[in-house]
């Protein structure tokens, strides 16, 4: 039993320490996830929305300190007892998000590990058992060091955790996992291959026959029968190839411009998912660094999810000389995060992506 204990204890301990970490990295990407189960297609309390930020920075440190505290031994109840209590709520988030297919990433793991639901749902269900059976034998769970060393230690912790925080708040996450990040072109990363396997759906037809129904399945093809027709459903039954991006466009009047504005060599992308939210320190920030870019022969536009009224009056307001072009709001959270921030490509490529407090650091020679 003290092994088995040993080993739930040490690698629950990690587990926690990890995820918080990983979500640590980027609690703005991790907020995100929350205002998608507090929307009104999920949990419906928009009344969180405001503090989901708050809420996650507290949520993962909470998470990385529960971690600690395991491995060390200290408080041994509390820790368990948080333990527990935290991995029912997140098992019953897991086993909302699969069966009713509402979030399809639960982000615990953030963007560094893909999880489906059914597997997020698996993955607390284990963990589950491992911190019910410590929950039981928590009185075989005995400090390693002497009380003064886990205060330092979870001293350390904490001052480290905030320090990221403040770190990834103003600038960027540390580590970049998204498929915008430096390096990456994203041409080719929304590029489909000719031979990629798409979508299998199944079609479930319905039709009356008289007085009886009767249901028939197909793959797609409309079924040769008698009677009349009353509705059809759908079931994707296999997924097929998807882009690691998918839902990235640059459109203007409706016209889809993403391949054309790409494929510039010299390109600056300012974004803004929602430019109500624009922050007023980054405009002169902003301004200025667009003012160099433009001197240095780079073609520069924005992005945004704002509307058309929205758009013409920021750029009216403050005195800008390009334009703001449409994408959809997920995608540019996505991109970059901060608002504003900026993307520089070539041909694609992504060269540089800064917060609108390093606008000052870009480099357009």
């Amino acid at each position: 039993m003290r092994i088995i204990t040993s080993l739930f204890r040490y690698f629950v301990g990690v587990l926690f320490i990890f995820s918080g970490l990983i979500k640590l990295n980027d609690p703005i990407g991790f907020s995100f996830k929350l205002e998608e189960y507090f929307g009104p297609t999920v949990f419906n309390i928009d009344f969180l929305i405001p503090i989901v930020l708050p809420m996650a920075i507290f949520i993962v440190i909470f998470e990385v300190v529960l971690g600690v505290f395991l491995i060390l031994g200290y408080k041994q109840k509390l820790t368990i007892w948080s333990l527990l209590l935290m991995i029912i709520f997140f098992t019953f988030l897991t086993w909302y998000s699969a069966y009713y297919n509402k979030v399809t990433d639960c982000g615990c793991f953030g963007d560094a590990i893909k999880l489906t639901p059914w597997e997020s749902f698996t993955k607390d269900v284990i963990l589950l058992i491992m911190i019910g059976f410590l929950f039981v034998k928590q009185n075989l769970i005995n400090p390693i060091f002497n009380f003064n060393s886990q205060k330092y230690i979870i001293g350390f912790s904490l001052i480290f955790c905030f320090y990221i925080t403040y770190q990834v708040l103003n600038h960027l996450p540390i580590l970049d996992f998204r498929a915008y990040k430096i390096g990456d072109n994203l041409l080719d990363n929304m590029a489909i291959p000719d031979d990629a396997p798409k979508d299998i759906y199944e079609y479930e037809w319905e039709f009356t026959d008289g007085n009886e129904k009767r249901k028939i399945i197909t793959n797609g093809e409309y079924p040769e029968v008698s009677g009349d027709f009353i509705g059809v459903e759908t079931k994707l039954i296999q997924k097929g190839y998807e882009p690691s991006i998918y839902d990235f466009t640059i459109e203007v009047n409706d016209n889809d411009l993403t391949n054309e504005i790409l494929s510039e060599e010299k390109l600056v992308i300012y974004i803004s998912y929602d430019l109500q939210k624009f922050s007023s320190s980054a405009i002169e920030k902003m301004f200025s660094s667009a003012t160099e870019a433009k001197n240095s022969g780079f073609k520069i536009i924005g992005l945004t999810a704002s509307s058309t009224e929205e758009r013409n009056s920021f750029i009216k307001n403050n005195n800008l000389f390009f334009e703001f072009y449409t994408c959809d709001e997920t995608a540019l959270k996505t991109v970059v995060r901060s608002n504003p921030g900026v993307i520089v490509l070539n041909r694609g490529t992504v060269k540089q992506k800064k917060h609108y407090n390093d606008f000052s650091d870009l480099n357009f020679n």
